[in-house]
């Protein structure tokens, strides 16, 4: 495929950047989350490749948060391909109907679990071009499949990683596989799992989509899109999230008894009654912020 376009800088703190000066300051970035999110890791429980790959496909247009809490009876009673491939439509539906989209995933689980025993014999396969043809699984699920169930270095394009990337002046860029091309170049290929798992969290904890806690943002001095959200201290502080979310404070240079505790639980979030969509993949597209 044609490679994308490099990103036009347009924040002024680095206009006039060069290519290879970004590469640098990714990559500096890309420590200094490794530092400030050294918890980070795939938030979907799972034992197996299998259930990585059905509970990634549920997390669209919800929370992993939810999804744990619907996969325990799911996998108890679903255990290998044929399980899905044989399930009874009405029972699985109600097992997913609290991830919302239920229909259409159900859909997805069925279709995977007939391609896994006609294609694949029963078995996930390990390669991206294999994965992205099999029922509710794009290049998105298939990252997050061979990153972490088979230690496959991939780049996990969600809506926090897009937005960031943006952020950051990495990319100028929306299209998710364009963005997958372009941080590639940036970054090393032995990172990108734990790259993209980290630029997660800093999404879900810091730089939120409408107010980012910039002035408790270890990234502030590399950001070009530092100010977008609050830099004094107590207001930004108020914006964390997360069971560490005092530990962030205290490594961006914050007072950490400036964050409430309401902070470090994480909240249910409601989810839309079933919108029967094409496919479970389309809805992540739109999805909207997790925790």
């Amino acid at each position: 495929m044609t490679r994308p376009r490099a990103a036009t800088l347009a924040p002024k703190r680095f206009a006039g950047e060069t290519v290879l000066g970004r590469k640098r300051r990714a990559r500096k970035m890309a420590r200094v989350l490794a530092e400030t999110h050294p918890d980070a890791h795939c938030e979907l429980d799972f034992t197996n490749p299998l259930e990585l790959a059905v509970a990634t496909i549920l997390s669209a247009q919800t929370t992993d948060v939810r999804v744990n809490l619907v996969t325990p009876e799911l996998f108890r009673k679903y255990r290998t391909a044929a399980d899905y491939a044989g399930a009874d439509r009405a029972e699985m539906e109600t097992l997913l109907r609290p991830t919302g989209f239920f229909r259409s995933k159900t859909n997805s689980l069925i279709g995977l679990g007939q391609a896994l025993l006609e294609h694949h014999d029963g078995q996930v396969p390990r390669k991206l071009e294999q994965l992205v043809k099999l029922p509710g699984i794009g290049r998105k699920t298939a990252n997050v499949v061979l990153g972490n169930a088979f230690d496959v270095p991939g780049i996990t394009v969600d809506t926090h990683f897009r937005r960031l990337t943006n952020r950051f002046g990495w990319v100028d860029e929306q299209d998710e596989v364009k963005i997958e091309f372009l941080v590639a170049e940036l970054i090393e290929k032995r990172d990108w799992t734990m790259l993209s798992h980290r630029v997660i969290f800093h999404g879900r904890r810091v730089c939120h989509a409408r107010t980012p806690a910039c002035g408790a943002c270890t990234l502030a001095a590399m950001c070009p899109s530092y100010g977008t959200g609050p830099t004094e201290a107590a207001p930004a502080a108020k914006l964390l999230k997360g069971p560490r979310a005092r530990d962030l404070a205290a490594a961006a240079g914050v007072d950490p008894d400036l964050v409430p505790a309401s902070a470090l639980t994480p909240v249910l979030s409601p989810v839309p009654e079933d919108v029967v969509s094409s496919t479970p993949e389309d809805a992540v597209s739109s999805a909207p912020e997790g925790l």
